[in-house]
């Protein structure tokens, strides 16, 4: 049938459709609010830029064409906030801090998660030379309230921190591949696997590591982190980081020192905001300061996207 779509891809009727138009003008609304300035980046561009900072973690999330001019590969967004950075980089070129947000359309090869639309609408806010926790606060605060805008109940934060784990395998001078390999097994809480990757590091760096999968919970883990893992200048500025956020966040927060999301990506904090009826995350974001420098300028950021559609299937 030539008028079947493609799997995980599925029009937008009116009654949706409205309830993303309506939920669209009251969150971008919010955003002007504080100040955050709306950006319009294009469906696609080329691979070697949009890439550029991710560590590649969009490579296989990316549909992938050949440009008929240049004959370079393109791709069409997977994730808009890689652009906005590019933005704020070369763009705007800015001093001091700048804050942006945006709304639009981005297309995944495969759903990110079982049922989902492979066409989400995306729409989020970025803050940018900002590297105080301050900033951090901002955006979570504001990831609450376009939820709460949005009629979103029972909102709650997950956080982590992806340097507790970094500080740890570099103070550990541990190679590439064994990075990688003990990330994999603690973003997937393996304890069997990390104890046999574990087995041959020394003895302060393996329990450490084999600490970090129970390091889950309220406020107090914090405190438990701070009394048993290793005294690292890095660990411990990250889990002041994390005490300031618990302190000063508008919803209740829970958190994990083994949510490693986004590893090659993030270089701090990193937050997932779940809310009443919507199936896994209703927003997430987090700090990647290095971002920037890899576009050829340092610039502290922060920021966080939001699924319209996962939002709308809920609003009233």
């Amino acid at each position: 049938m030539k008028w079947v779509l493609p799997e995980y891809i599925e029009d937008i009727l009116p009654a949706e459709a409205r309830r993303i138009e309506k939920l669209r003008r009251k969150i971008l609304d919010l955003f002007f609010e504080k100040k955050y300035e709306l950006v319009i980046p294009p469906l696609l561009e080329f691979t070697d830029s949009l890439f550029t900072g991710t560590g590649h973690d969009l490579d296989v999330r990316t549909f992938k064409v050949v440009d008929q001019y240049s004959g370079k590969t393109m791709g069409v967004r997977a994730d808009i906030t890689p652009q906005v950075a590019r933005i704020d980089a070369h763009l705007l070129n800015r001093k001091g801090v700048t804050r942006l947000c945006y709304c639009g359309s981005v297309l995944h090869t495969r759903p990110a998660s079982p049922g989902a639309t492979r066409e989400p609408i995306q729409i989020g806010a970025e803050m940018y030379g900002n590297a105080a926790v301050a900033a951090d606060l901002e955006v979570q605060g504001l990831l609450c309230d376009a939820l709460a805008a949005a009629g979103m109940r029972g909102v709650r934060l997950g956080i982590g921190h992806v340097a507790v784990f970094r500080a740890i395998a570099q103070a550990a001078k541990l190679d590439g591949e064994r990075e990688r390999e003990l990330f994999e097994a603690l973003q997937k809480k393996d304890v069997p696997e990390l104890k046999k990757l574990s087995k041959n590091l020394p003895a302060k760096t393996r329990d450490a590591l084999l600490l970090l999968p129970e390091l889950y919970g309220d406020a107090q883990v914090l405190d438990e982190a701070a009394r048993k893992l290793p005294k690292i200048a890095a660990l411990e500025k990250a889990l002041a980081d994390l005490r300031a956020l618990a302190k000063a966040c508008p919803v209740p927060a829970s958190f994990d020192l083994a949510e490693l999301r986004g590893y090659q990506y993030h270089s701090g904090v990193v937050f997932d905001a779940y809310c009443d009826g919507v199936t896994g995350t209703a927003g997430r974001g987090g700090r990647y300061d290095d971002v920037g420098k890899a576009f050829g300028r340092a610039r502290p950021a922060t920021g966080f996207s939001i699924d319209l559609r996962a939002l709308a299937g809920v609003a009233k």
